[in-house]
């Protein structure tokens, strides 16, 4: 069987409440552009599938899903789209925020996926994240989410896995972005990044 050849790719990072999920909308709306978060992935899931039941294993004790079932979940979906032409690997460019969460994500997902940018929104006021998560879910009733307790504690848990994966990226591809702007403010540095980053890949 034919290897796959990796996906061409873009990485949202951010800390919780920086906005990536909202900008990986946004770029998923424009021409050339696939957007996939994790949770969308697991939202997704049809409760009585096998991959399904096994995430539903994880998630209903409050437990992080596994590596490798995390990246088995990507993989079935992203194959599902390109199945059925809804997303064209030689022509639309993944957006990708939630994944990979860890360095070992990162190296189990090196076989599929092409990094060409990694835009890190990064927030200097995190009194201001933590207000904007508890906001976003009492909105989206998502009341566990709600408790300042687990905020700061996702918080504490992105810091100890981001510098890990960051330092397994080369720098050249990393841009950094001040998430305090506003929305806009953040699309429209985002969207310079990534029409440099494309035009130099045309290019070469």
């Amino acid at each position: 069987m034919e290897k796959m050849k990796p996906f061409k790719s873009i990485l949202l990072f951010g800390e919780p409440g920086a906005g990536k999920g909202t900008q990986g909308r946004v770029l998923g709306q424009l021409p050339g552009f696939l957007h996939c978060s994790c949770g969308d992935v697991f939202r997704r899931l049809a409760p009585n599938s096998d991959l399904g039941q096994q995430f539903l294993s994880y998630s209903s004790r409050g437990l992080l899903v596994p590596d490798t079932l995390t990246i088995q979940l990507w993989l079935t979906r992203i194959q599902a789209l390109s199945a059925t032409h809804q997303f064209l690997p030689s022509e639309e460019i993944l957006v990708l925020d939630g994944i990979p969460r860890n360095r070992h994500q990162a190296e189990m997902m090196a076989e599929y996926i092409e990094v060409i940018l990694l835009v890190l929104l990064e927030s200097a006021n995190k009194e201001g994240l933590v207000s904007r998560i508890r906001r976003r879910a009492l909105h989206e009733n998502r009341l566990d989410d709600a408790s300042e307790e687990v905020i700061r504690s996702r918080l504490r848990e992105y810091e100890a896995e981001t510098e890990p994966l960051l330092n397994y990226y080369p720098e050249a591809i990393i841009r950094r972005v001040d998430a305090d702007q506003e929305p806009i403010g953040v699309l429209q540095s985002v969207v310079t990044l990534i029409r440099d980053t494309t035009a130099c890949h045309a290019r070469s």
